[in-house]
């Protein structure tokens, strides 16, 4: 008799192949199918996990996404599902499948083994068993400067003060414009974690230079190098995890996840966001909570899948509206009502089967996004008017998409960063799909400005 019965289900129903693919796909409503299949009453399956009956109809029936993270860690680990299964932390299936997408997108070895080392230590350091086994890279090196021999809050707050002042320049110019300065600068800051600094101090020492790697990583992946800044990546975790910042790590994953979203992963950086969640959540930030949402809904939108595209959209847009901007950290405090258009924007675009309705409503939240920007985010505007041209052509409007994507050209050059250049395949490829002479020339105009073989820069 099941009554009182409350053991996790049993281990081998998992490794099913069937069970297995609904896992990686988070097809609650077909894991469910399949336990009732061996006997798991729909009763069990609400003790085990906290669901009420309601919330089973729902996901039956309604096909209701389970999208909350704290909803889900309780579904998986009340079930006994295996935490990788699910995506929620690394394992070898997790393994096999970094493999695949690594190598969809590069013939390097290196990046396949980089893609799978950096997740493999984010997954840990978000689920709380990060071992310093794993944060292997760190390469010491000569400070510009030797530090002080003791480390004061004037010091943080110098390094806080120039990440700041590097952080509005990348917006504006690119990374190109100020990575080697963010390098000097990272010599200087790991030199002040080996002097002395007061217990009280130490916290807020990590986070600073942690957030500095950050930056690092940022600017080292807006010029195309990107082993260098999945190394930055690392260390930030690194370091944050020390610090007990919550919300810096969620920034970390974030930025980890549009990298790989960037390299054409949208299956790993959708892991990213979701790690993030997970970090967020702790941080009772809901301005990073709606960041990694509605970059979640763009990795989704990759992927093709619809549902869950559209349920992380609305996510996002309700934590937005409960956040408190003013009070949040500067690393997050950029995500304003610009960015949370123009990520809706591009990533009803993203489908490859997107709807004209679809498009529409591209065009009008990456117009808004336009509109709402300030001229120090010179980047920010190349990528939304790059994504506005695209949609344009795509929904048929072609003197619009011809004009914006002029205006586009205009600036890309002048912008330090290889992100610029590589968004424009989108629009070439929009381009060509017709003949008409403007658009042969939008075509060579961008071809003048993109390398046809396009290499990771190595330094």
């Amino acid at each position: 008799m099941e009554l009182g019965h409350t053991a996790p289900v049993a281990a081998v129903e998992w490794e099913r192949e069937r069970m297995r693919r609904a896992l990686a796909e988070r097809d609650f409503r077909r894991v469910f199918q399949l336990l009732a299949s061996v006997g798991v009453s729909q009763r069990r399956i609400g003790r085990l996990t906290g669901l009420s009956s309601s919330d089973l109809y729902e996901i039956l029936h309604r096909d209701r996404v389970l999208s909350d993270i704290n909803v889900l860690l309780r579904v998986v680990d009340g079930l006994g599902i295996p935490r990788g299964y699910a995506g929620l932390a690394y394992s070898d299936s997790t393994r096999t499948l970094l493999d695949i997408a690594a190598a969809s997108c590069t013939t390097k070895p290196s990046e396949q083994d980089d893609v799978r080392d950096l997740l493999a230590y984010a997954s840990t350091v978000a689920t709380g068993t990060a071992s310093d086994d794993l944060a292997q890279w760190w390469e010491p090196i000569t400070a510009s400067a030797p530090p002080p021999p003791t480390v004061y809050l004037t010091d943080v707050s110098g390094v806080q003060r120039f990440t700041a002042a590097m952080r509005k320049l990348d917006y504006r110019f690119g990374g190109g414009s100020v990575r080697d300065a963010v390098i000097a600068q990272v010599r200087y800051a790991e030199g002040l974690l080996t002097a002395d600094f007061s217990d009280g101090l130490g916290p807020q020492l990590h986070s600073a230079v942690a957030d500095l790697h950050n930056l690092a990583g940022w600017t080292s992946f807006d010029i195309g190098n990107f082993r260098q800044a999945r190394r930055h990546f690392r260390r930030a975790l690194k370091l944050g995890l020390q610090a007990q910042d919550s919300s810096l790590l969620s920034n970390i994953l974030y930025r980890a996840g549009r990298l790989h979203l960037h390299r054409s992963m949208p299956d790993v950086a959708l892991k990213y966001f979701q790690l993030g969640q997970l970090t967020a959540q702790d941080s009772g930030c809901g301005l990073t909570v709606a960041m990694l949402h509605v970059n979640a809904a763009w990795a989704q939108a990759m992927l093709g899948n619809r549902t869950h595209m559209l349920q992380s959209i609305g996510r996002a847009e309700d934590e937005f509206a409960r956040a408190k901007s003013a009070s949040a950290n500067p690393w997050v405090r950029f995500f304003g009502e610009a960015d949370l258009h123009a990520s809706t924007g591009v990533t009803l675009a993203s489908n490859a089967d997107a709807t004209p309705a679809d498009l529409a409503a591209s065009i009008e939240h990456i117009s808004t996004a336009v509109q709402l920007r300030g001229p120090d985010m010179t980047r920010s505007q190349a990528f939304e008017r790059t994504a506005l041209a695209t949609a344009y052509l795509r929904h048929g409007d072609i003197d619009m998409g011809i004009q914006v994507g002029m205006q586009v050209l205009e600036s890309a050059a002048e912008i330090r960063s290889v992100r610029v250049i590589d968004r424009l395949a989108p629009l070439r490829s929009a381009a060509s799909v017709r003949t008409t002479g403007d658009q042969r020339e939008l075509v060579q105009m961008i071809d003048a400005i993109s390398p046809s073989n396009p290499t990771e820069i190595e330094s």
